[in-house]
């Protein structure tokens, strides 16, 4: 099941924003929590408060346990422009965008939890199948070999021409 938290209006610029949250999408709940509280940014407590506001959400509203919790995606889109005003010099002025965001994140539990003891096996699992399949090519591979066209030469350097 899908539960979703959005900050709107958000004071600050989506683009640094969306360098935090590309940096939690797909990890549990607890890992990017930590995640965002050993980054030193404005825009990782913004969204360590939209996490959190998820995660009560699936707790309250939906009775998820939060172990299981992934975070599917993060997105961050853009709100409304503030419009101020600088002074410059001889009287002129030149304008100033401030901008905000819509943060939304999205947390669900059909997706696996995956553990570094998970990959790792997952890991050894392939090497495993891949040096079988390598050991199974070698014994066909000889019989195979005089079907193969002969390698081709290498081609001499070229000669430099001379001016008469």
């Amino acid at each position: 099941m899908e539960v979703r938290s959005t900050y709107r209006y958000a004071r600050i610029s989506p683009f640094k924003v969306r360098e935090v949250t590309r940096e939690i999408q797909g990890l549990p709940v607890a890992r990017a929590l930590d995640v965002l509280a050993f980054t030193p940014k404005k825009a990782a407590f913004l969204i360590g408060k939209t996490l959190k506001s998820a995660v009560a959400n699936a707790e309250n509203n939906a009775n998820l346990k939060v172990d299981g919790l992934v975070v599917k995606e993060a997105v961050v889109g853009e709100g409304p422009s503030f419009k101020r005003i600088m002074a410059r010099a001889r009287g002129s002025a030149s304008g100033i965008i401030k901008r905000t965001s819509h943060i939304r994140i999205v947390l669900t539990d059909e997706i696996p939890i995956e553990t570094r003891e998970t990959r790792k096996a997952k890991q050894r699992a392939e090497k495993k199948a891949a040096k079988k399949d390598v050991a199974g090519e070698g014994t066909q591979g000889d019989a195979a070999a005089p079907d193969q066209k002969p390698a081709k030469p290498k081609r001499a350097a070229k000669s430099k021409k001379q001016s008469h």
